[in-house]
């Protein structure tokens, strides 16, 4: 059996958005976790003295229960009083972490809105494939790189606590308030290290994951081929379909040339049919045209329905290049086409004296 041809080809656009329709982005869980724990520590910097506060009053109402009679009735109270308190203080942070995973998450691959990724498939809880992506090496490598980053960021953690060891008998011997100033210190110091070495891992692990996305998504030669052909078309078929095109063109070309008022030649390459009914129309119409042959059987067909026809090479030209079939003529060629519709007019005015002279 032939080996499966190698993907060397780079994804195209229309495979990209494929995959981003169906909710396979490049992500990196990473940098949700590095700016979740960055806001988490800006909000309880800055929420701190809430939380004390909202701490201070849970305590001072379960110190007041002593004295209280716990009846069905107030232990339900007294549970609905704990859910709220807890809710006060969980919410800023619960609301804080949201919105920056879900800015983290725009922000790495924008806004998507898709149902296709939680669409329900039996092949998702199939426990034999479960069992083996769970087993498969790809989790056993995001597995030991997970447990090699938690090992090293405790490790980090205790080197920097380290440096602090030594103050600890001369912290012991000072006030509380300044014990609680250095233990901040030291808090913001260790915080500002582990952070650095947390967006560190993120950045190489957002890059890793944009390389591995985007090698997943990698197309053979003959996937490109197909999908060329998906979108340009199959050139027998494009050569077929402009056939018909133009033999329906043709068609209603000689159709339209035996109501024309006037066919405009060069006299040779270019043949243009106008026609122009002042009573329906405002100016000169196109209803036809061609080079080469197909202007040839354009005044054939003049001839034959004895449509004038009149030599005017210039005209002719910006004719056919200026305006489409079944367009009106600009302005700025009504004073040109005037006089030869004047001509034929007058022409035809003379014919008929001699006929019925």
């Amino acid at each position: 059996m032939a080996d499966e041809e190698e993907k060397t080809e780079e994804p195209s656009a229309k495979k990209i958005e494929k995959a981003r329709e169906e909710g396979n982005v490049p992500k990196s869980p990473e940098v949700v976790g590095f700016f979740g724990l960055v806001v988490g520590f800006i909000l309880l910097y800055v929420l701190f003295t809430y939380v004390v506060d909202r701490c201070m009053d849970i305590y001072h109402f379960s110190m007041s229960l002593f004295s209280v009679e716990m009846t069905a009735a107030n232990v339900v109270s007294i549970t609905l009083r704990f859910i709220q308190e807890l809710f006060f203080i969980i919410a800023p942070f619960f609301a804080g972490l949201m919105i920056v995973a879900v800015a983290s998450n725009v922000g790495q691959f924008g806004f998507l809105l898709t149902s296709k990724a939680i669409k329900f498939n039996l092949a998702k809880i199939n426990p034999v494939s479960g069992f083996k992506n769970l087993f498969s090496i790809k989790k056993l490598v995001d597995g030991f790189l997970l447990t090699v980053k938690v090992l090293a960021a405790f490790g980090i953690g205790f080197w920097v606590f380290s440096w602090f060891i030594g103050e600890l008998t001369t912290v012991a011997l000072l006030p509380l308030y300044d014990q609680m100033r250095w233990l901040r210190d030291k808090a913001i110091i260790l915080v500002a290290i582990l952070l650095l070495f947390f967006f560190l891992m993120s950045a190489i692990d957002y890059v890793i994951k944009r390389r591995r996305y985007y090698k997943s998504l990698k197309m053979t030669k003959q996937e490109v081929k197909d999908e060329f052909k998906q979108q340009e078309g199959n050139p027998e078929i494009k050569g077929k379909i402009r056939s018909l095109m133009f033999q329906a063109s043709r068609k209603r070309m000689s159709q339209a040339v035996p109501g024309a008022s006037v066919v405009i030649t060069n006299p040779t390459h270019y043949a243009v049919a106008l026609r122009f009914d002042q009573a329906q129309e405002s100016a000169p119409r196109v209803v036809a045209k061609g080079v080469d042959h197909l202007a040839t059987r354009i005044k054939d067909i003049a001839f034959e329905n004895d449509v004038p026809i009149v030599e005017n090479p210039s005209l002719a030209r910006e004719l056919y290049k200026s305006v489409d079939i079944e367009e009106v003529i600009p302005e700025a060629m009504f004073a040109a086409v005037a006089e030869v519709l004047a001509y034929v007019y007058q022409a035809n005015q003379e014919k008929g004296k001699l006929n019925n002279g």
